[in-house]
């Protein structure tokens, strides 16, 4: 499994290529144009960064950069939408309250968000052509929400949580959620497959054109498989939840279990998954793969997170997420 520490090792200068970047919220709502497109509310809740294009359908005709007028993302040509679902707080008396976000080392966003990591490759920093980025029109999800079982967990690589002791903490990964409080918070890690069928750009599962390596895995440089030969970007979230916010241990469950449950329902923490639509503007993104960017990247252009903060959406159905709520929004069962 790819554990965070790895990470660490990634920030040697002049020896790995990365991009490491901030976006901050788009909108908190109960919408999801990948698994329910042309629904004004989906299922369940999700927290969505990126380009302000983000609607019911996401029509793949219509490139974000196109829409968009703005972006919560500091690269300024990244109008991608990348989103997951929301985490909810299950107090003693069985009413919610979601979970707030809050911004990484160094990426103080001012409403949350998430980091975006972009890898090429894991050694001798970035070759032309080692990847290739994403095209016009790509779309694609990892995991499963319906999963309550680590025998489920496990087909899907490396969507761990990391229950932070300190704002830096990168080690002791878990597929499911941790059963002790996190001083600091709790870190929810989504990474997804690494190899593309080079025809599709999105499948009707939204998942059957892209695979894990054959051997291995992206970061050792795994092989990709014959039927999904073309390698593309590590694409990786990190989503720090504020969960410390609630670690009164007077107000958890009298049987002591942990009190968080995803906004689709899950208490175990199985059904972790993303969603990502592409939105890079031109050919940005692959101007950087192709590039020894470490972290920064001045090929690319920027905005400060001020600026990204002021970029936000309007829900598209009026729908109260964040108060002390009875149940779910949208009546989702708790299971």
């Amino acid at each position: 499994m790819f554990f965070n520490a790895f990470l660490l090792s990634l920030f040697t200068p002049s020896v790995y290529a990365l991009l490491r970047f901030s976006c901050s919220q788009l909108v908190v709502e109960r919408l999801d144009p990948l698994v329910n497109p042309g629904i004004e509310q989906s299922p369940h809740v999700h927290q969505i960064i990126g380009g302000n294009a983000f609607n019911v359908s996401m029509d793949p005709n219509v490139a974000p950069p196109d829409a968009a007028t703005c972006t919560t993302c500091t690269f300024a040509e990244d109008f991608s939408n990348y989103w997951t679902a929301s985490l909810y707080f299950r107090a003693k008396n069985g009413t919610f309250k979601r979970v707030p976000q809050k911004g990484n080392v160094n990426f103080e966003q001012s409403n949350g968000g998430m980091t975006v990591y972009y890898i090429p490759k894991n050694v001798n920093g970035a070759t032309p052509g080692a990847v290739t980025a994403f095209k016009k029109g790509f779309r694609m999800l990892v995991g499963n929400p319906t999963y309550r079982s680590e025998a489920e967990a496990k087909r899907f690589r490396q969507l761990t949580y990391t229950c932070l002791q300190n704002m830096n903490t990168r080690t002791g990964e878990t597929l499911d959620f941790p059963k002790k409080a996190c001083p600091a918070g709790l870190m929810i890690n989504v990474r997804f497959p690494t190899c593309w069928d080079g025809k599709n750009l999105d499948s009707p599962d939204h998942m059957s054109h892209i695979a894990y390596p054959s051997s291995g895995t992206f970061e050792n440089n795994g092989p990709c498989p014959s039927t999904h030969p073309v390698k593309i970007p590590q694409l990786f979230y990190e989503v720090i939840f504020a969960t410390e916010k609630f670690n009164d241990k007077s107000l958890w469950p009298e049987d002591g279990s942990q009190p968080f449950v995803w906004s689709f329902g899950d208490k175990t923490g199985y059904g972790n998954h993303g969603d990502y639509v592409f939105g890079w503007k031109g050919d940005a993104l692959q101007k950087a793969m192709d590039t020894n960017c470490n972290i920064n990247c001045p090929q690319l252009k920027t905005q400060s997170i001020a600026a990204a903060n002021k970029c936000s959406q309007q829900q598209k159905v009026k729908e109260d997420v964040d108060g002390w709520l009875t149940e779910l929004p949208g009546g989702m069962p708790v299971g």
